[in-house]
């Protein structure tokens, strides 16, 4: 079938859409101030922990089908890029409480018309977490995530991790009998594996050119050979400690693949939960990211990546503009957020806080 062509008649907010966007907002703060007061610190509301902090290259390959020539896409070239890998929480805990990993991707020296809100910025940013559906429907299911999430931060971090092993254990048995709980990984249910080998996706779609698609970040060649590695020690940050090996000892690549919508019936734009049939629409490779062998974690790169820049999915060219409930609501939610950690910081973030040239 032939590829959906956007238009904004794709969109169909709920009529109290602005009323549960403030409700997000209000519980998203709620962890923000908690874990400000916890750690002295400001830090994220969602992915607070970051476990690996890499400069890379996201090199576009040539020669692709018109339709999947779109937007950042539309030419082959190298870009400079920021890659920070993560754990969903908002508050930081040992790695032994294991929940959905995480990477955002920030590419450098971008040109094009922005989005409103970044109108300034030379940057897109591609926001990814493991498996290819996010974990609330709508606006309305995603609050009352974020409002469980609210409840279990600030909470002691030794009962955390005495339910994590517990609920490892339940999603191994639903696991085993063709059933997996999101929920129950969310709350520190993940295996204890490499996010190395993880396939990272954007969940929800985002406007692709004149399409609209969701996007995919696959590990090959060494990294592939991570997939479902188990990884643990007594450290707390054992994540950032494996990840560290593999980047001293020759770095790693993925490919960046896209997913065009073909059926707006079968693949929803509003309800984020459902995943878009790959009979239908194969992912497809339009990309290669790269990360040469560096140390994954270093003061410097928490000055620059990890406190230096804020990564959104409205950070970004029109042409990549996210589509559907769930994105609408991330648009003010993390405006606000990211407005509140920068002031209590007291620094401003910069696009541009490490790559001169993007």
């Amino acid at each position: 079938m032939p590829a959906v062509r956007f238009t904004p008649s794709v969109e169909t907010p709920a009529a109290d859409e602005a009323e549960t966007i403030a409700g997000l907002t209000e519980a998203m703060e709620s962890i923000s101030a908690t874990t400000f007061k916890d750690e002295a610190k400001a830090i994220r509301a969602v992915h607070a922990k970051s476990h690996a902090l890499l400069e890379g290259e996201l090199t576009i390959f040539g020669g692709l089908a018109p339709e999947l020539a779109q937007g950042l896409f539309a030419k082959p070239g190298t870009y400079k890029t920021s890659i920070r890998l993560s754990t969903s929480p908002g508050d930081l805990m040992d790695d032994h409480v294991s929940t959905p990993r995480g990477i955002a991707i920030k590419i450098h020296g971008v040109d094009g018309d922005q989005l409103s809100g970044s109108a300034t910025d030379t940057t897109q940013d591609f926001l990814m977490v493991e498996g290819p559906t996010f974990a609330a429907a709508t606006p309305k299911d995603f609050l009352g995530t974020v409002k469980m999430l609210a409840a279990t931060t600030d909470k002691a971090e030794g009962l955390k991790r005495a339910f994590s092993a517990t609920a490892r254990g339940i999603e191994a048995l639903l696991e085993a009998v063709g059933s997996k709980s999101g929920t129950l990984v969310a709350l520190g249910g993940h295996k204890l594996t490499n996010p190395l080998g993880e396939t990272f996706y954007t969940q929800v779609p985002v406007r692709y050119g004149d399409y609209i698609a969701k996007l995919a970040c696959v590990p090959v060649g060494a990294l592939a050979e991570l997939k479902d590695a188990k990884v643990e020690s007594d450290h707390q940050n054992f994540l950032r400690e494996a990840i560290g090996k593999t980047f001293a000892n020759g770095g790693g690549e993925w490919e960046i693949r896209v997913q065009l919508c073909t059926d707006l019936e079968k693949m929803p734009i509003e309800d984020a939960s459902v995943e878009w049939p790959e009979d239908a629409s194969p992912y497809v490779t339009v990309a290669r990211l790269r990360a040469a062998a560096q140390p994954s974690w270093s003061i410097d790169q928490v000055h620059a990546i990890d406190d230096g820049l804020a990564f959104s999915p409205w950070h970004g060219l029109a042409a990549h503009q996210p589509l559907g409930g769930v994105m609408r609501a991330r648009k003010s939610v993390y405006a606000t957020l990211q407005g509140e950690r920068s002031a209590r910081s007291g620094c401003p973030f910069s696009e541009e806080a490490r790559h001169a040239a993007g």
